[in-house]
């Protein structure tokens, strides 16, 4: 799950951007340039959909999830992906085989791919029994992530082609804008009170404290290991500094270096800081989950939630 939220955000930041971009002339016109673009998009897009695929313990029956799009964000999210590849192939076929660059499909691919996104935040942003999802920094967190990468991979695209500074101004706002959101959801995760304790959750808590006697089983299973999972506070900051540098810090730098050169040094330093985002953004993510604590918990020793 960490690898597809993170290349499938890549890969939908990409593509919204080329779409909106691309027909306007802020990008390159020429079909090499649809070619790359477009191919690393849809690359990183598969590549992430297949991961979740995989993901699945009954892979046989992932397609009874399309059905329930009514009520799950998860359905919901399967739709919207199969979706774009409609408008996003439409896009692709009409640039590289007749040299259009439709405005029309580029932002129907644009809104396809970022309901997907907003899809995929809103999956964890439900979860009421997970607290530090079910808060209202985490859908802006997910799109302004994959608005980064998104912009870095196109900067570095496009300055394989020539001078467009839209692509670099981009890159460098896109990483103070994701950089003020992440830190904010830390914040907030931080300087939150609890939102259930042993007490609350059993519902035992007026003749005095309540604490666990013993454990409900004897060893660990999927809960404890998938949403209990614990994580040293040193090893968190550590974690979240070394996310916060290569993620934003470095990227936003790299990012100035277009701007005073261009040709190989603007080529070089765009793909360090893509790569660079993409390491940070990774760490990021692991630590969304890792950081994350299911009110179940309250049940297997856990003082609070």
């Amino acid at each position: 799950m960490i690898f597809f939220t993170t290349a499938s955000g890549a890969g939908y930041g990409l593509l919204a951007l080329v779409g909106l971009l691309a027909p306007f002339g802020a990008l390159p016109q020429n079909q090499l340039f649809g070619v790359l673009a477009l191919g690393l998009a849809f690359a990183a897009i598969s590549a992430g959909l297949l991961a979740s695929i995989l993901h699945l313990g009954q892979r046989g029956r992932a397609w009874r999830a399309f059905s329930q799009w009514r009520s799950s964000w998860l359905s919901r999210e399967g739709v919207a992906a199969v979706g774009t590849y409609v408008p996003a192939g439409l896009f692709a076929i009409a640039w590289i085989f007749f040299g259009i660059v439709s405005a029309g499909l580029g932002a129907a691919a644009a809104a396809g791919a970022a309901i997907t996104v907003l899809c995929t935040a809103m999956i964890y942003r439900s979860l009421k029994p997970v607290p530090r999802w079910h808060n209202h920094w985490v859908l802006p967190n997910y799109l302004a992530l994959a608005l980064l990468s998104g912009s870095l991979w196109l900067s570095f695209l496009v300055h394989c082609f020539g001078p467009y500074p839209v692509a670099p101004a981009l890159a460098l706002c896109s990483a103070a804008v994701a950089a003020a959101l992440k830190l904010g959801y830390w914040h907030a995760i931080d300087t939150e009170p609890p939102h259930g304790t042993a007490s609350s959750a059993t519902g035992l808590g007026s003749p005095g404290a309540v604490w666990l006697l013993e454990a409900p089983h004897t060893s660990e299973n999927y809960l404890l290991k998938e949403m209990g999972y614990r994580i040293a506070r040193k090893h968190a900051s550590k974690l979240r500094r070394i996310a916060l540098v290569l993620g934003f810090v470095l990227p936003a730098l790299l990012s100035l270096v277009p701007f005073a050169s261009a040709g190989w040094p603007a080529i070089l330093a765009a793909l360090l800081a893509s790569v660079s985002a993409s390491i940070g953004i990774f760490v990021e993510r692991w630590l969304f989950f890792a950081e994350a604590k299911h009110v179940v918990t309250l049940y297997y020793g856990s003082s609070a939630v």
